[in-house]
């Protein structure tokens, strides 16, 4: 047999002179060598190492070195093709190394099958849907496997970040083909998917290798999502030159972020799944040759991209998984050098991606759930971010203070929390250590939930002991009796909490337990530092600017918010424009109200600026990207000519309320309407009257008010059609 046959065979060789041969390599890389010699020595290995820890190596050079092929399962074309010409690159042989999957002609597999079977290809490249076709298993039986190696392994669980139900068959195709041993290879893997895999590869008996996940060049930082927009343009150009990656979650977000960039003077391109296949290739070589700086993208990009010196990675939108988020901030500061990772937060976005979840198959949408819970705790989280990450990893972080998180650089102050802890490792135990701890938090303030009642849980002695605390403070408490390694998370049922021999002991002899309070994002309107920078809001310009928007509205006579509505306000006192080109780009101005109001405040502001020797940031004010609505002209052009909206809306395939939408943002984008034509039919001229006069009264322009101020005598479109009419009159 054999494994029998190459037994010890690791030991016996002198691995640096092969690896100096093979890749001209004087040192092999953390424990690169110690694996090496076990694949060597015909043992299922099972390799842990994060991005950019030189794992293709630990297959690649055994499989040089042994009788037969090596069959590596990989999930990315794009991936195998970079490997393959890589291989190639360090051999004279051109069959050395091959790929097999649906890219290739009928000509080209008869080739590499033709090489295989010669004895010429040591690696042969498979992707798991080829794997799983009868021809391959046939083709794969009748030659000499060396062994299989599981690229990307974390695909086979579902509670991996890219979770692929190919991936599952693996197992029992490698039972058909022949037995040979297994190298299981991933970048990311909790205790839970590590357990997972081996488990599914029947590989429980492997060897782990696993390699610190920390990244001490890496910066963690969490935002609030308030304007993430402006903050990435302002960190891009306090950044300039480096390489960045942004990711976002849709590709219309994806495509809308790199316009705007470039609008803004940025050199950026775009990444997504929805591409076709030559954009996509050549936008990546571009970053990859450095004629963009930025790539945005969605997480379809990145994988197998080694380039050394991106020097940011922001997250537009908070991942799915943190295992996504490691693999992703990963891709920062590969070389060593500065890694700065930035996320913007925002919990709407994870009750969005909830919403996306519904339909999903029930256990789909537990684990998506669970997965999402660790994610929030960790953005919401005081404690050191690097400590939060490398735990879910299953690895201990010794320091109380990593110094390169926004949470140890400014924490949170700390109060003593002995006795929060104890009512939650009591209420774990009265439940029978068989609940998550968002249930724990319901019981523990008291909430009278169906399922709370449904196990008569409210019947509990810590039943609402918490009351005076909200659910995130006590998942705050959880999340810290986690991290001090007092309670843990059962590997088998994903997120049922569990006392540890440490808690046990907590409870018998209690002692002084630090907590922070988390973040709440959501109330923030205070920015986290930049590096670089965050101009905060200038008060003394605001009160200023206040009192010259009540002087110009009391000459219109005009409310102040059609002159500019606060928010406007607010971002003149960041950005200081002073010139009617900046003021047309800050928040909800626009060309027209810029030229109409604007004259007095850009004076007012440039004084302003030079009586307090202000250093503006100019090339700060971000330049929107022109309204492209392609029913825009239409609109206009029919409502020129007196076209009933009705069937201005059944010509472009609208909903009348979309037709109000995209009027809404033509008339306050700063051009007018004239829909008095159409109003006249629905609407006497007392009924306008009246509510001309409201809106002129009014401290706001809410149509919700508008409707209770009237009690329900109009409705929502009448009122949405009168400020449509009111805003074209006075404000553009």
């Amino acid at each position: 047999m054999q494994t029998e046959r190459i037994r010890h065979m690791g030991t016996q060789i002198d691995l640096h002179a092969k690896l100096k041969t093979y890749f001209g390599f004087d040192h092999f890389k953390g424990n690169q060598e110690e694996i090496i010699r076990n694949v060597l020595d015909g043992n299922n290995t099972f390799v842990l190492m994060p991005t950019g820890g030189g794992k293709s190596l630990c297959y690649q050079l055994p499989a040089l070195l042994l009788e037969g092929t090596a069959i590596v399962i990989s999930p990315l074309i794009a991936l195998m093709k970079n490997q393959v010409d890589a291989m190639r690159s360090f051999s004279e042989m051109e069959g050395i190394a091959h790929f097999m999957n649906s890219s290739l002609g009928k000509m080209e597999i008869m080739n590499v099958k033709d090489d295989v079977t010669s004895g010429k290809t040591k690696l042969l490249y498979v992707a798991p849907e080829s794997l799983t076709k009868e021809s391959n298993v046939e083709f794969l039986r009748k030659i000499k496997i060396s062994f299989f190696a599981v690229d990307e392994a974390h695909c086979i669980s579902e509670w991996g970040h890219d979770f692929r139900t190919e991936y599952r068959k693996i197992r029992p195709i490698v039972e058909q083909i022949g037995r040979a041993p297994i190298i299981a290879l991933t970048a990311t893997a909790t205790p839970k998917v590590q357990h997972d895999i081996q488990k599914n590869l029947d590989m429980l008996d492997a060897r782990v290798f696993k390699s610190s996940f920390n990244r001490p060049n890496l910066y963690y930082e969490i935002r609030p999502k308030l304007d993430p927009t402006k903050d990435i343009i302002k960190y891009i150009k306090n950044n300039e030159g480096k390489s960045g990656i942004i990711y976002c979650l849709s590709r219309k977000r994806v495509e809308e972020l790199a316009e705007l960039l470039n609008v803004n003077g940025i050199k950026a391109a775009a990444y997504h799944a929805g591409m076709d296949a030559i954009t996509r290739s050549t936008n990546q070589d571009r970053f990859l040759m450095e004629e963009v700086d930025i790539i945005v993208a969605t997480i379809a990009f990145g994988m197998g991209i080694d380039k050394p010196d991106v020097r940011f990675v922001i997250h537009y939108d908070i991942p799915k998984s943190l295992e996504g988020y490691y693999q992703e901030t990963g891709r920062a500061g590969r070389d060593g050098g500065e890694g700065i990772c930035i996320t913007f937060y925002s919990y709407k976005d994870i009750q969005k991606l909830e919403k996306f979840m519904q339909g999903k198959p029930i256990a789909e949408q537990e684990i998506g759930k669970q997965l999402l819970l660790e994610t929030v705790s960790y953005a919401e989280s005081s404690l050191c971010r690097r400590k939060v990450l490398l735990h879910y990893f299953g690895e201990h972080f010794p320091e109380d203070n990593c110094g390169s998180c926004d949470n140890c650089l400014y924490p949170k102050k700390e109060f003593e929390g002995q006795e929060f802890l104890l009512d939650a490792l009591h209420c774990i135990l009265e439940v029978k250590e068989k609940f998550k701890t968002d249930h724990l938090a319901n019981i523990l303030v008291g909430e009278g939930s169906s399922m709370i009642k449904a196990y008569r849980h409210n019947e509990l002695e810590s039943f609402a002991t918490g009351a005076d605390k909200s659910i995130s403070f006590w998942n705050m408490v959880f999340r810290r009796a986690l991290v001090a390694g007092l309670i843990e998370k059962d590997i088998e049922q994903y997120g049922v909490i569990k006392l540890t021999p440490a808690g046990r002991e907590f409870l018998k002899k209690p002692k002084k337990f630090m907590l922070m309070e988390d973040h709440n994002y959501e109330e923030s309107e205070d920015k986290l530092h930049e590096k670089g920078g965050v101009s905060a809001l200038d008060s003394t310009l605001f009160a200023i600017l206040k009192d010259l928007r009540k002087k110009i509205a009391k000459k219109h006579n005009l409310p102040p918010y059609v002159i500019f509505q606060d928010p406007s306000i607010e971002d003149m006192c960041i950005h200081y424009p002073i010139t009617l080109e900046e003021l047309a780009n800050i928040q909800g101005v626009g060309t027209g109200k810029a030229q109409k109001y604007g004259r007095e405040f850009i004076e007012v502001i440039k004084k302003h600026v030079d009586d307090n020797e202000i250093e503006r940031a100019q090339d700060m004010v971000v330049k929107t990207v022109a309204n492209k609505s392609k029913f825009k002209v239409y609109i206009i052009q029919n409502i020129d000519r007196k076209i009933d909206l009705e069937d201005i809306a059944l010509a472009e395939g609208l909903t009348f309320e979309e037709l109000i939408k995209e009027m809404e943002a033509i008339v306050f984008s700063g051009t007018k309407l004239n829909i008095d034509y159409y109003i006249d039919q629905l609407l006497d001229d007392e009924q306008q009257e009246e509510i001309l006069a409201y809106f002129m009264e009014a401290s706001s322009d809410n149509i919700t008010e508008a409707y209770e101020e009237f009690g329900g005598d109009y409705t929502e479109e009448d009122l949405r059609l009168m400020r449509l009419k009111f805003h074209s009159k006075h404000g553009n």
